[in-house]
């Protein structure tokens, strides 16, 4: 595995600091696998993250948006009541979080848990401020019409 060193673009740059605590924060931990996870384009602006939870039930689980970082935890509780021994346990009952990085303007649409998978829709939705607008060019002689008209009034 491969490890670079950020420092020199720390001191020489202004500005990308969150970019580079990015890739700071993915070359660290090694990116684990567990639970597997899938991100997928449903459309031109909408999302779909898909995290492999099989054996958590509803309530284990939580989703939390905080500014732009969504977190999916999972807390499997101790099943003490069971009458027998697990022989072999191929099915992972850990505790997991992860935590996505979202863009600006992304947000949680709707979650669902549905064969052991857990879906959370996204959707990018851009305010109208933010959006691109059409500037009209106006022609240099119908300018100094209105100038003209307004200093004779």
């Amino acid at each position: 595995m491969r490890t670079y060193d950020l420092t020199p673009f720390y001191r020489s740059t202004v500005g990308f600091d969150r970019l580079f605590n990015l890739l700071d924060q993915t070359s660290s931990d090694g990116s684990p696998g567990y639970p597997p996870y899938n991100i997928e384009r449903t459309g031109e602006n909408a999302y779909r993250i898909t995290v492999a939870v099989s054996g958590f039930a509803k309530d284990e689980l939580s989703i939390v948006a905080k500014e732009n970082t969504l977190t999916i935890k999972g807390d499997k509780v101790a099943n003490e009541n069971s009458k027998s021994d697990v022989l072999y346990r191929g099915i992972a009952a850990r505790a997991f979080e992860r935590a996505f990085q979202l863009a600006d303007f992304v947000q949680v649409k709707d979650a669902s848990l549905e064969n052991g998978l857990l879906h959370v829709d996204l959707v990018r939705e851009i305010p109208e401020a933010k959006k691109p607008r059409q500037i009209a060019i106006n022609t240099g002689a119908s300018s100094a019409q209105v100038i003209e008209s307004s200093v004779a009034a």
